[in-house]
């Protein structure tokens, strides 16, 4: 009796196991999915985000006991809206407004009136016939975010955190800023939206390109970060670049627009080396070491095919030109064989199209290559002395790697240990020691 007993213990604490992995692996992959549609059926980011947490809390508890659904995402959206109804079913009893919500949540209908809330990833993108069917709610919810009536700033951040995940520390480092200040960017989009009465619908087809240039924005930022990660142990973060991929592909298809294509062919670019750019032990490999048979050929031939349609419709723009260089890149056999002249040139149109410093400091790093490191660390100087990038670990370390070319070694050594004081990541971190000690 013992032994049936411990054989069932066992088989609980298994089954109990089982659900909590699933549980945990569902988040990691679906939880801004997720929280896209609770967002589109509930109509209000906080709700939602409440939902969402209680309907993962249900799952770890009803799982175990009754097995994990066969659609594990379907089930939670279905238990965060029916939590979300029980939670303003008790408030009602002090606030009429919410008692109101409560009773169009359990009839089907979304706050924001938005058709086709019935199911996840199923509505319809507007109700004239001329408009294209987007049967995404994730990138439905970024060009919402993307409403005119908010900030730029506000836009970006308040996706990026809310639809794509990004913590406010990551998304401070892309925007050069700090965390608290983008917490509050996010805390005034929320708050103009409520006060505004900001609906939660579809935008109209006529709408769509006046938000392009935002929703483009977020995408390219999520990539970034996949690409290559603000923290943590990890070179890059596969799952945020295979979604801004999949954002992207379906952006092209919603608006055929050449700056669509350009990001898109960027994202390829720069995801065609993933296999070369770490170690199987996680270090980083630097673009002129990386074994370049490792490359993802086929998104090479596909990245620069639309860039090439891109630079051919001549309405181009920043994007267009970064995979341009990109694709410079992705077609040299060798490093030696790169065209650094083609690529410092590209760098020009693009300071001209859209000037930035981080712009200036690639620029910087292709003229080293062409010229010499010598007239690169000019040019790197003059932006730090600036100091517009005084706290991106980056410039730093491109400015002591200059240095190092040129013997310059007490300087190289200041330059990488103040980028090691501001790196975040690990690996980048460990690359910067060893740069150290190559200099001892």
């Amino acid at each position: 009796m013992e032994g049936d007993h411990a054989h069932e213990v066992r088989q609980a604490g298994d089954a109990f196991n089982h659900a909590r992995e699933m549980a945990d692996a569902v988040y990691r992959t679906d939880s801004r999915r997720i929280l896209a549609t609770l967002i589109r059926l509930l109509g209000d980011f906080d709700v939602a985000e409440e939902a969402l947490h209680e309907a993962f809390a249900a799952a770890v508890e009803q799982w175990p006991r009754d097995g994990v659904p066969a659609n594990p995402r379907a089930w939670l959206v279905s238990a965060g809206r029916f939590k979300a109804i029980d939670s303003l079913r008790r408030r009602s009893r002090f606030d009429a407004s919410v008692a109101r919500l409560a009773k169009e949540l359990e009839t089907g209908i979304s706050v924001g009136s938005v058709p086709g809330a019935a199911g996840a990833d199923e509505a319809p993108w507007g109700a004239g016939p001329e408009n294209k069917v987007v049967e995404d709610d994730r990138l439905r919810l970024i060009f919402i975010c993307c409403h005119p009536a908010l900030a730029p700033e506000a836009q970006a951040a308040l996706t990026l955190r809310e639809v794509c995940g990004l913590t406010t520390e990551e998304i401070a480092r892309a925007f050069l800023t700090t965390a608290p200040t983008l917490a509050q960017r996010i805390v005034r989009a929320k708050s103009k939206i409520r006060s505004a009465h900001i609906p939660y619908e579809i935008p109209s087809r006529a709408e769509l390109p006046e938000r392009l240039d935002t929703v483009l924005r977020v995408v390219y930022l999520v990539f970034n970060e996949g690409y290559s990660a603000t923290s943590g142990a990890a070179v890059t973060r596969r799952d945020l670049s295979e979604e801004a991929i999949r954002l992207g592909r379906l952006l092209l298809e919603l608006l055929p627009h050449p700056e669509a294509g350009g990001l898109l062919a960027l994202m390829l670019l720069q995801e065609s080396r993933r296999s070369a750019r770490a170690t199987s032990d996680g270090e980083i490999v630097l673009l002129d070491q990386q074994d370049r048979s490792l490359w993802n050929q086929q998104l090479i031939r596909e990245g620069v095919s639309l860039v090439e349609r891109s630079l051919t419709s001549r309405d181009f723009g920043p994007y267009t030109l970064q995979a341009a260089i990109a694709a410079v890149h992705a077609q040299a056999s060798r490093a030696t064989e790169t065209d650094w002249a083609e690529i410092v040139g590209l760098y020009d149109a693009l300071a001209r199209l859209e000037p930035s410093p981080i712009v200036e400091l690639n620029r910087a790093v292709a003229v080293a290559m062409r010229e010499g490191p010598q007239a690169g660390l000019a040019l790197v100087d003059a932006i730090l002395d600036r100091g517009e990038l005084a706290d991106y670990h980056l410039a730093h370390s491109v400015r002591a790697d200059m240095c190092r070319r040129l013997g310059r070694g007490e300087e190289a050594r200041c330059s990488y240990q103040k980028a090691l004081s501001l790196a975040l990541q690990e690996p980048e971190k460990r690359l910067l020691k060893r740069r150290l000690e190559e200099l001892l």
